[in-house]
């Protein structure tokens, strides 16, 4: 059996970066912070950040184009992928990303707002129908600001 899955949840380093390919597909990268902390030997407390490369495809690029700021939490699902190119000064270079397949949406950073949820326009009518009121599209959310620093064992449900 093989296995090839990623679950990250951290921070946006950048504003997402959308583009559409030649054949119209919409594409993002983003860039994600994650951190871990513990504690050293002399109960020191450490911490470690590793930034992550994130490929988003069709619908959830859009989204992430429209949704996703700078210093934003964020939970990606995918895939670690790895793609070679050639620079432009003929140097073969290889790159290992993310291919996110699934994401959720987490608190901004401090200071930003949230823009409108969306809202699909209303199905066309005509005589025999009648019109249908916009379904707003509930996004979830996380929110990393909630966790505690430690987990308690006993707050272990198994």
């Amino acid at each position: 059996m093989n296995v090839n899955k990623v679950m990250l949840v951290g921070r946006l380093t950048r504003d997402p970066e959308v583009r559409n390919t030649t054949s119209g597909q919409p594409v993002a990268s983003i860039s994600l912070a994650t951190n871990r902390f513990w504690k050293d030997k002399a109960g020191q407390k450490q911490d470690q950040t590793e930034f992550h490369n994130v490929v988003l495809w069709g619908r959830l690029a859009e989204i992430a184009g429209q949704y996703l700021t700078k210093g934003q939490e964020a939970y990606i699902e995918g895939r670690l992928q790895t793609r070679k190119y050639t620079t432009k000064d003929g140097i073969e270079r290889r790159v290992t990303e993310i291919v996110a397949e699934n994401m959720q949406l987490g608190s901004r950073a401090q200071g930003s707002s949230r823009p409108k949820p969306f809202s699909p326009s209303p199905a066309p009518t005509n005589e025999t129908t009648q019109p249908s009121k916009p379904v707003v599209e509930e996004i979830p959310t996380i929110n990393l600001d909630e966790e505690e620093d430690e987990i308690k064992i006993e707050d272990v449900p198994f």
